[in-house]
């Protein structure tokens, strides 16, 4: 009886190194050689949006899931990137693409600048973006409370290039100044509104919108709630 005992356990043994050993020699594998990064953006624009949708509603009830952010995510990610959605926000602290929408590594291709204005480089930026590394969506991304919006609205005496801020924001501020409601509200808003008519006057842009390969929407950020709602 000892003997057969012995002999199943060495089996047993046995049979686990083994399954250990292929595990091992698996996990060793994909560390040495990642596999390529899955293009996650072969999907409509709609779907795309739909995406951000779900990602912030998760992150706004305090359900994130904190998709891709491991250290197998970004080896995968280290050669090639699918972003499936551009971000044009504001470089505020407080309002972090892939934090906000729920993402992770190579999910958003995001440009930041205060008071998200549609600048050249940034145009530039975001025509890359969509039509060499195929994002599906751009949102531009307002926020509330923006300080830069609040500045342009008071016609702050500012120093050196941040003027320049002020000038691309102002279009937008005219354009609510009759609104009812909240000034500084009303005017992020417009903003969003103006820099998005801004990126429609791509041609790059403008073609793949027509080709039903993109789409371009605004969005408000809410600083006390962190949901994002979409604007027109």
């Amino acid at each position: 009886m000892k003997r057969i005992f012995s002999r199943r356990n060495l089996l047993k043994l046995g049979a686990g190194a083994v399954g250990t050993g292929v595990l091992t020699a698996g996990v060793g594998s994909q560390l040495l050689s990642p596999p390529k990064a899955i293009a996650e953006n072969n999907i409509s624009p709609d779907q795309a949006l739909q995406e951000l949708i779900e990602g912030n509603k998760r992150f706004a009830q305090r359900k994130r899931k904190n998709p891709h952010q491991s250290y197998t995510r970004l080896a995968e990610v280290a050669k090639a990137q699918k972003p499936f959605a551009s971000i044009l926000s504001c470089a505020d602290s407080r309002v972090p693409s892939e934090i906000i929408f729920d993402q992770g590594f190579g999910d958003l291709f995001v440009c930041r600048v205060a008071g998200n204005i549609a600048t050249t480089e940034e145009i530039g930026s975001l025509e890359f973006g969509s039509s060499v590394l195929g994002s599906k969506v751009i949102m531009v991304l307002g926020h509330e409370r923006c300080g830069a919006v609040d500045a342009t609205i008071k016609g702050a005496q500012v120093p050196g290039q941040i003027g320049s801020l002020v000038a691309a924001i102002q279009p937008g501020v005219e354009q609510s100044k009759n609104q009812p409601g909240d000034k500084l509200e009303n005017a992020c808003k417009a903003n969003v509104r103006a820099q998005i008519e801004k990126l429609k006057k791509s041609t790059v842009l403008s073609q793949l919108i027509q080709e039903n390969k993109l789409k371009i929407v605004g969005g408000y950020y809410d600083l006390d709630t962190g949901k994002v709602t979409i604007i027109g």
